[in-house]
């Protein structure tokens, strides 16, 4: 099998681990102290420090951009996994009438843009510094940028999974009789509640659409 099924547990337990790693870090800098000066009242004292300097969030933001993108790229290639006849057994694009359907094939061209995009996105913002005010700003974290790029990053991984999720329940619909495992088949259940087979090619936005919010609300973890 290809390593983006062998190695899946590999991968996607990086990023989970990223995840816990960082999550901790995040909070402890939202709850923390960033004023400039610190104002002791009790001691009638003013001092000027480097608390407001966002080193700490914009390096576990760039880790979390990395992390996902790892993400989304995997998932980008089970999708394409999934639609070659060689290495599935199943019908070109996972659709019976090829040729005068094209099945998921811009599904899988979406993914690929997305995940492409990602990686652009990638580039460590927290390394980059350009002195400001007269060289006293000399050192600044690009903290927000960090940030920025990893939220969109982060809402692109959800339509990348959303389209695997997608695109593989209509795979496993392909195989029947044969089943997964007890927990995906409800995983599949719970998608083909808002997600229909797809028999001859449709508009995908809603369907994209559906899934992704079942991302991102969870409820794919426990149908």
């Amino acid at each position: 099998d290809s390593y983006s099924l062998r190695c899946a547990p590999q991968v996607h337990g990086m990023v989970w681990d990223e995840l816990a790693q960082t999550k901790p870090i995040l909070e402890n800098e939202i709850n923390a102290t960033s004023d400039n000066p610190l104002l002791f009242a009790d001691r009638k004292r003013v001092i000027h420090g480097g608390n407001f300097h966002a080193i700490y969030p914009a390096r576990v933001c760039d880790r979390l951009a990395a992390a996902l993108t790892t993400l989304a790229t995997i998932s980008e290639r089970r999708v394409n996994t999934f639609m070659r006849t060689e290495k599935s057994g199943l019908p070109t694009f996972l659709i019976e009438k090829g040729g005068l359907n094209s099945g998921f094939m811009m599904v899988q061209v979406t993914a690929a843009a997305l995940a492409s995009e990602c990686k652009s996105l990638c580039f460590p913002a927290s390394v980059d510094s350009i002195p400001t005010n007269n060289d006293q700003e000399d050192h600044v974290s690009m903290g927000p940028g960090a940030g920025l790029k990893a939220l969109t990053i982060a809402g692109h991984v959800r339509y990348v999974l959303a389209i695997e999720l997608m695109v593989a329940a209509q795979a496993l619909d392909m195989l029947a009789p044969l089943k997964t495992s007890a927990k995906l088949e409800k995983v599949k259940a719970t998608i083909r509640k808002r997600v229909k087979f797809l028999k001859e090619d449709r508009v995908f936005t809603p369907d994209i659409e559906a899934v992704q919010e079942m991302v991102g609300s969870g409820i794919l973890l426990s149908p």
